[in-house]
């Protein structure tokens, strides 16, 4: 039964150690070994996105100091993807932005035969392209392809503030699109764009109503971005942080959690609390996007100083998340 709005707002209003203590609980049930994944995030085509999203550096609508960039070739993107298998990463993600891929483009094809390529290196391959349509993820399916990344950021609600070049209901178009391909769905949200504790929620109750759910769950943190509407919005508290990811774990329990944007702003004992909380995988170098991520000696010392090893690849885990 698909957890209401009511019932996880009485799981995440619970006493913290209380809440902590059941996630960790959920947490053993189906991921009982001391592991967290890591994923390597690069961006293959940077800035000039024609989208408005409130958030981004990459956006046209803004001045923020980034610089539009082509999209990378494949022959420019497999020595970042062998270096990532390299140092631990099982999952190698690709983000272009722009607005979304069609069949025949030319860049569309671009990304196919990188897809292709990456993938012979036995990680998850992941990308995240904008909206598509039922084509193009099944080209991206047969290029060997293992998930696709299309956040809805928000709640319903709350998403109308953040963008106005698109719509919810277009980002649930695009993941319709993905599972009916078969591809695993990547699919989360960020923290700290003015929204409420309500729309957080609302936000899990739409994932959760996904069927099949998704497999990874990123929970980002916003990077304020001097030049982007959010530039002044204020930093959410690491408690409200920590009980996000603790309901997350309890009512999608087969997922990997992704502890993702924002990491470099938390303290080493934040981000052991939210791995102990349910988080089980980070991005992993020195870079996501654009925006700044701690660095790969401070992570390997944070995990060996919590006793966690890299996970094994998605192929290697239980199948994607199903109800409770």
């Amino acid at each position: 039964m698909r957890p209401t709005l009511e019932k996880l707002e009485q799981i995440y209003h619970r006493p913290l150690f209380d809440l902590i203590q059941e996630s960790r609980r959920v947490f053993l049930e189906f991921w009982p070994k001391n592991e967290v994944q890591l994923c390597t995030l690069l961006s293959v085509k940077t800035g000039g996105c024609s989208e408005d999203c409130g958030y981004c550096a990459q956006s046209a609508h803004y001045n923020t100091g980034l610089q539009k960039e082509r999209l990378m070739t494949t022959e420019e993107v497999l020595p970042v993807a062998e270096r990532a298998r390299q140092n631990g990463s099982t999952r190698f993600c690709m983000g272009a932005a722009w607005k979304g891929v069609r069949d025949g483009d030319p860049k569309f094809e671009t990304m196919l035969e990188t897809v292709r390529e990456v993938s012979k290196l036995g990680m998850e391959v992941c990308v995240t392209l904008g909206q598509l349509g039922d084509i193009e993820a099944r080209k991206l399916k047969e290029a060997g392809l293992t998930a696709y990344n299309h956040n809805i950021d928000t709640s319903p609600e709350h998403y109308k503030k953040i963008v106005s070049t698109h719509t919810f209901k277009d980002r649930l178009n695009t993941i319709g699109s993905v599972q009916r391909a078969g591809l695993s769905v990547c699919c989360g949200g960020i923290i700290g764009m003015g929204e409420n504790e309500t729309d957080r929620l609302k936000m899990l109750e739409v994932l959760c109503s996904l069927d099949p759910e998704p497999e990874s769950v990123p929970i980002n943190c916003l990077t304020p971005i001097e030049g982007t509407p959010l530039a002044k919005t204020p930093p959410i508290d690491v408690f409200e942080l920590v009980r996000l990811i603790a309901t997350a774990r309890i009512v999608l329990p087969k997922a990997k959690i992704r502890l993702s944007a924002g990491r470099d702003r938390l303290t080493r004992e934040a981000q052991a609390l939210c791995l102990f909380a349910g988080a089980n995988s980070i991005f992993y170098g020195d870079k996501l996007l654009t925006a700044s991520n701690p660095g790969v000696d401070d992570d390997r010392a944070l995990l060996e100083s919590l006793g966690l090893e890299p996970q094994a690849p998605y192929s290697d885990q239980p199948q994607p998340a199903c109800t409770l």
